[in-house]
């Protein structure tokens, strides 16, 4: 029953993460993507400030401030930076497909920074999985949209945010961790409207809705991840996270008009059997190295 919950929870989120980035999109019409981030970092930090200092968690303890979280604080406003300007720029069902090769890229990096093992079967897999990724980007060829790099570089930076996260404190509750992620996007906003030279737009009385309901969403979704990962295992949860590239595509056909070719439709495909691929080779090495385990102690 607790993996029910759990899957429940995770397709919950996932179908929360979508609505969020529609109604981004939605926004970008209106306003600047710097305004947007300043938005979601008041709004969502607020929440995980107040739920941090209700359980007495400080936000200001000594270990939520060195090295690691920060970088990871950092990660999360360059990730949130190039995926908001994703959205306002391209198709919402091209920028999901594309995100799904997070989890290669975290395994790949896992590899290549920290020293785990990661055999030839799973390398295979994270080349095919970019190989997805080629055929819905097109580098060099006529639906080449350079705009489809900045999800690239979102990709990269949940990688580096991920990986960076392995190293904070136990101590450090995730609210706080959370509180920090959302505050960063203040600054990082603030940054772009300077750079790209954008003034602050007044919003009108309907914005108002969809800037709340955008907010609602976020943090929605984020306390149904953490709720699934408390409640049911991984394996059981993680690969209901590509539920998010179907709602994605369903948002863009049902939203936004937006009709995916075929070389996006099977580059998303690629991307997704890999991505599963590994999560399930990784799973096996674990039961594998828990059973030597045992063996090796009796």
């Amino acid at each position: 029953m607790n993996n029910i919950n759990g899957i429940l929870l995770v397709i919950g989120a996932m179908a929360a993460f979508t609505l969020e980035d529609a109604l981004i999109k939605h926004l970008s019409a209106w306003f600047p993507t710097g305004q947007i981030l300043i938005a979601l970092g008041i709004g969502a930090g607020l929440v995980f400030a107040v739920l941090a200092t209700a359980r007495r968690q400080s936000l200001f303890a000594r270990a939520a401030w060195q090295a690691a979280p920060l970088i990871r604080a950092l990660s999360e406003a360059i990730a949130a930076t190039a995926f908001i300007t994703a959205l306002s720029l391209i198709d919402i069902s091209t920028v999901a497909a594309v995100f799904q090769a997070t989890p290669l890229a975290i395994t790949m990096g896992a590899a290549l920074f920290l020293g785990e093992q990661v055999g030839w079967r799973r390398w295979s897999a994270i080349l095919v999985g970019f190989c997805g990724v080629l055929l819905i980007i097109r580098p060099g060829l006529d639906g080449f949209n350079p705009a489809t790099l900045f999800v690239l570089v979102a990709v990269a930076a949940i990688a580096v945010r991920d990986l960076s996260t392995r190293f904070i404190a136990p101590e450090v509750s995730s609210l706080v961790v959370s509180f920090q992620g959302f505050a960063s996007l203040i600054f990082s906003g603030a940054l772009l409207l300077w750079m790209q030279g954008d003034s602050l737009v007044a919003p009108e009385p309907r914005h108002y809705a969809l800037i709340a309901a955008t907010l609602v969403f976020s943090v929605t979704g984020y306390y149904a991840i953490v709720q699934a990962m408390w409640v049911a295992d991984a394996s059981a949860v993680q690969p209901f996270r590509y539920t998010r590239l179907v709602f994605s595509m369903l948002a863009g056909v049902l939203i936004f008009d937006e009709q995916p070719d075929a070389l996006t439709l099977i580059g998303a495909g690629l991307i997704i059997a890999t991505g599963l691929y590994t999560f399930l080779r990784e799973q096996h090495l674990a039961r594998v190295a828990r059973r030597e385990a045992r063996r090796t102690a009796a």
